[in-house]
């Protein structure tokens, strides 16, 4: 019988939690009149059967309003965090998951906090544009999450996102270089190339940002800088179809990928290929 009455209040919270009454054509009760379980709980459900973050961040809110000693405000201060995330309210899931951080630093919730945090930075990426300071604060908190808390699931997880952050800013390196290299000004397109190289070298870009300083060079008739960057190339990234691009544009004007002169392209050159770290 006990539990037939239990089951009864948990679907009259339940219903509540849609905005309906637990009886028919009653008012609904203020939530200061449940316990801080139900009220999160109430969260929770509409959390994910909402498709409004928004709805459930107020449960959450007032469970640490009405109760803010419990350690249930505790759970509802991260699950602020996270509902904000989902609702995509970036700068509010980062001021909960601090708030969070504040409170509780040695709690076993803190690294999804710090995770949190950074991953707010790391979902924004693709909606910055040529911004990419953004980029940079993901790669700050994910290395964060990493320092602090090495042993955690959310360590691994932030290892794999700051490389891809990572390749993302080579990646944006590259794009801005080939649009100078389209309108000739090769000048600028050759200064991003050498950032992806010099900066960037475990990305995936690195073998393009070779191909394109060989082109780039070979266009201002600086041919030793083309053939050293087409030997770095042929050197690391053989099977590439940029060094076949890179070869046949050097050996069309009779010349070698090979490494000659002295430019910063040389010294890469030692590094990479010789391991002579100057």
């Amino acid at each position: 019988m006990a539990v037939v009455k239990s089951g009864a209040r948990f679907l009259g919270v339940m219903l509540l939690a849609f905005g309906l009454a637990a009886c028919g054509g009653q008012q609904e009760r203020p939530l200061d009149s449940y316990t801080a379980e139900e009220i999160y709980k109430m969260g929770e459900l509409r959390l994910e059967s909402s498709r409004r973050p928004d709805d459930a961040i107020r449960y959450f809110q007032e469970v640490e309003r009405l109760y803010p000693y419990s350690q249930v405000a505790k759970r509802a201060l991260i699950m602020q965090a996270f509902g904000y995330h989902k609702a995509k309210k970036y700068e509010e899931a980062r001021a909960a998951a601090q708030r969070y951080l504040d409170f509780y630093p040695g709690d076993e919730d803190a690294p999804y906090a710090l995770y949190l945090m950074a991953l707010s930075y790391y979902d924004q990426i693709d909606d910055v544009g040529r911004d990419q300071g953004v980029t940079f604060q993901a790669l700050q908190g994910m290395r964060d999450v990493i320092e602090t808390y090495p042993d955690s699931d959310y360590a691994r997880s932030a290892m794999l996102k700051f490389e891809l952050a990572f390749d993302h800013l080579a990646g944006k390196e590259m794009e801005i270089g080939r649009y100078y290299l389209r309108r000739g000004n090769y000048t600028a397109a050759i200064n991003r190339f050498r950032s992806v190289v010099q900066d960037f070298q475990t990305t995936t870009h690195t073998a393009e940002a070779l191909h394109r300083l060989v082109e780039a060079y070979l266009a201002l008739g600086f041919t030793q800088e083309a053939q050293t960057a087409g030997a770095i190339l042929g050197y690391n990234y053989q099977s590439s179809p940029f060094y076949d691009d890179s070869f046949r544009l050097l050996k069309g004007r009779g010349l070698n990928p090979e490494a000659v002169g002295d430019s910063w392209l040389r010294a890469v050159y030692r590094q990479m290929i010789k391991g002579e770290w100057l």
